[in-house]
């Protein structure tokens, strides 16, 4: 089994590049969005460029992601996966911070070098008003390059996550081609949404504040083969 992520990743569009690879439903306010596997690359690679040539980090430095499921979440882990950043999840000291706007005042107890906001929009549009301490992470990462070329080497945390998420793809039977629907707000770990499905050769859909009753329509609209909700 490959034991880095960004390898993974590139393996997972490499076949069809514009199929859907990540399609979005909120349904608390009604978001859908499509990514195509090129579209979702792009976004990483702007954030590692980011995080590389901004923030000027790289191997063995840390990253901490408060954000909810979401495909921005998808992209901003990525790429740090990509410029091999250990991304960790418990309050201390990391050289780069990404909280959602409604997780600011979490994020105090949080030191970090670097600090991005995201607001989350379905558009990605830029935040009409930045937290103090913060840069708008929408904003920053437009203005950087649309590719970028991971370290070869795996990260520090890529063997342990990406064995997590075989097992996991395993237990939900995937295989390559099937399409995940996730309900993320019962399955907020990026195991189960995004990484099980990209080692499995998976697509996903995932939903947060999934409606029971849209359910079914989904379902048949998306062409689900796999359920985890």
């Amino acid at each position: 089994m490959a034991d880095n992520i960004a390898r993974v990743f590139a393996d997972a569009i490499a076949t069809d590049p514009t199929r859907p690879l990540l399609t979005w439903y909120d349904d608390a306010t009604g978001e859908r969005t499509e990514l195509s596997g090129a579209t979702l690359a792009n976004w990483v690679a702007k954030t590692a460029n980011l995080l590389v040539d901004e923030a000027a980090l790289g191997p063995d430095d840390t990253a901490g992601v408060l954000l909810p499921p979401h495909w921005q979440t998808a992209a901003v882990l990525l790429g740090c996966w990509s410029a091999k950043l250990t991304v960790v999840d418990a309050p201390g000291t990391v050289d780069v911070l990404f909280a959602a706007a409604d997780r600011v005042d979490a994020a105090s107890t949080w030191s970090a070098g670097e600090r991005y906001a995201l607001a989350l929009d379905p558009f990605a549009l830029p935040m009409r008003q930045v937290p103090a301490g913060f840069t708008d992470f929408v904003s920053a990462v437009r203005g950087h390059g649309d590719h970028f070329t991971p370290y070869p080497q795996a990260g520090v945390a890529d063997a342990e996550l990406l064995a997590r998420a075989q097992a996991r793809a395993t237990e939900l039977c995937l295989t390559p081609g099937d399409r995940l629907l996730v309900d993320v707000t019962r399955f907020p770990d990026p195991v189960d949404w995004l990484l099980a499905p990209l080692a499995a050769g998976a697509t996903l859909v995932g939903c947060a504040n999934q409606n029971p009753s849209h359910l079914n329509a989904r379902t048949a609209a998306e062409k689900v083969t796999r359920t985890l909700n």
